[in-house]
């Protein structure tokens, strides 16, 4: 009996130093694991773009004068040498205050007494011309009988040219004097008399026809109103030659090169369009950031390659995202960014085995892009690694994977 007692407490001391055991040993910790995987991978710089066509044109006003509201509007579409585009007729006359009035009508009768004068000197002109012509044809008759001396007969045919000179002199100041009477009339007209009552629009004006085929972009003013020669009236493109601007820091644009790829993701359609680099601006500008940080920017024109009909009702100055390609390659070993950590210099991620438990690995890594990291050795695929390791966690812990 002594013996089953004894026999009987050693168990018991046995379970129950079995069960502190188990009480007081480690959990696994749990965390979020990644694979190393092979496939494609590629480098890349995301920015934001916004699209231009490529070569819009400004029509301005080739004349000071009064625009008639703009037959067009934006978005109409237009045919270079056929579509007209804008009309400018005469400007209107400025108003004349009191002395300026005055002074007109003063002029207008001066010049009105003026063509008087001269038509009086014409019909004296023409008396002596008739008179003259009828001496010379009397005295010829003379002449003729011998009555008077050749002589006499030249100096009346003299008379004669004279007077006809004398009338057209007359005639030629008659013209004059009506020509300033006529000037300064208008200087009388005002802006309530219009140039040309009931004219057809075009008739003496100047019509301005679109020089390219293409879409209105922007009208400033579509309103009539008086414009300066060279105010600018529409801007017309073809949206079917589009493309990107885009603004980079410096640091990252001496990365990019020109015919490097780009695709244009983001921007409305279903499909991401192809574009390249065509070209890099060599000076870089100052922009002030959200943050009020000055950056050196750089500016970069993509062209579009994907066809128009693939991008339809993108507009001029849409914004897009752009995806600049660096580098890019359909079979690349490669591992989660996020199990990357640094260690004595290098990167290192926590490698899981077999048996649930962590192994520190160092690995070599090569290019990094969209939390993706290309794996050059260390890792074989299809290994299993810790995502984002727990500051504690340790050579040799175990781990369990956390439910999705």
């Amino acid at each position: 009996m002594g013996f089953m007692r004894k026999a009987s407490f050693g168990l018991g001391g046995l379970a129950l130093a079995g069960g502190l055991v188990w009480a007081l040993w480690p959990e696994p910790a749990t965390v979020d694991m990644g694979q190393v995987t092979r496939g494609p991978m590629q480098a890349s710089i995301l920015a934001e773009g916004t699209t231009r066509v490529r070569e819009p044109y400004t029509v301005t006003a080739p004349i000071t004068g009064s625009a008639g509201r703009l037959p067009v509007q934006v978005g109409d579409s237009v045919i270079a040498g056929e579509s007209i585009v804008a009309v400018i007729q005469p400007a209107d006359p400025a108003l004349l205050d009191l002395r300026s009035r005055l002074q007109a009508e003063a002029a207008v009768t001066e010049a009105e007494a003026a063509v008087q004068l001269a038509e009086a000197n014409v019909a004296r002109a023409e008396s002596t011309l008739a008179h003259a012509e009828a001496q010379l044809e009397r005295n010829r008759e003379l002449a003729s009988r011998g009555a008077i001396p050749i002589r006499v007969l030249e100096d009346f045919q003299q008379a004669h040219v004279t007077a006809q000179l004398a009338l057209s002199s007359a005639r030629s100041e008659l013209d004059l004097h009506r020509a300033a009477l006529a000037r300064a009339q208008a200087q009388l007209v005002g802006p309530e008399q219009l140039i040309r009552p009931g004219g057809t629009p075009g008739e003496c004006c100047v019509q301005i026809a679109a020089p390219v085929t293409g879409t209105v972009l922007e009208v400033p003013d579509p309103s009539a109103r008086l414009v300066q020669a060279g105010a600018p009236l529409m801007v017309i493109g073809d949206l079917a030659e589009m493309e990107i601007e885009v603004d980079l820091l410096s640091s990252d644009a001496v990365q990019i090169a020109p015919g490097a790829r780009a695709e244009i993701d983001r921007w409305g359609g279903p499909l991401p369009l192809d574009a390249r680099v065509r070209r890099i601006d060599p000076a870089a500008f100052t922009r002030v950031s959200a943050l009020g940080i000055e950056e050196q920017r750089v500016r970069l024109r993509l062209d579009i390659l994907s066809p128009p009909e693939d991008r339809a009702n993108l507009g001029d100055r849409y914004r897009v995202f752009v995806r600049l390609i660096l580098w890019e390659s359909d079979d690349v070993l490669q591992l989660p960014q996020g199990a990357l950590f640094r260690h004595q210099g290098g990167w290192a991620v926590f490698r899981v085995g077999e048996d649930g438990r962590v192994a520190l690995a160092p690995v070599e890594i090569g290019r990094q892009s969209e939390g993706r990291a290309q794996l050059l050795g260390g890792l074989a695929e299809g290994e299993r690694v810790v995502l984002f390791p727990p500051a504690a966690l340790a050579d040799g812990d175990r781990v369990v994977a956390r439910a999705q």
